[in-house]
């Protein structure tokens, strides 16, 4: 594994009448809904470990903690970053955080992935 503090990556999206708390069920405006930013949160911390994994290894998700701090309309393009903070052993920390084109910080946090083996991990949860 190639894994060390400092790796990152990030993820662009506009925002779309799907990804509304409306459409998503986490509230009734037409704005970001908080479900959507933790799935593009988290593609950003796949994306900063791709390629850092052994073969067969994957990593799966097991805390966060996010802060969704400002609204994002319909049509708004977000940019999620997520960096490595620390690795302990398969233990792995990532600091997310989203901005809007004008640089106002639409929600930050910490997404935990654990690294396992894919193969072996399906075959016991599937």
């Amino acid at each position: 594994m190639d894994l060390h503090p400092g790796r990152s990556a990030e993820v662009i999206r506009t925002v779309s009448d799907a990804d509304t708390a409306a459409a998503l069920g986490s509230g009734d405006l037409p704005v970001l809904g908080t479900p959507r930013l933790l799935a593009w949160a988290e593609a950003a911390t796949v994306a900063a470990l791709a390629g850092a994994l052994d073969e067969g290894a994957t990593s799966v998700g097991t805390r966060v903690v996010l802060d969704h701090l400002a609204p994002s309309a319909v049509g708004s393009e977000v940019t999620v970053r997520a960096a490595l903070a620390a690795v302990d052993g398969r233990r792995l920390a990532l600091d997310v955080e989203a901005t809007a084109a004008d640089g106002t910080v639409l929600g930050r946090g910490t997404v935990e992935r654990v690294v396992v083996d894919g193969a072996r991990f399906t075959a016991r949860h599937a």
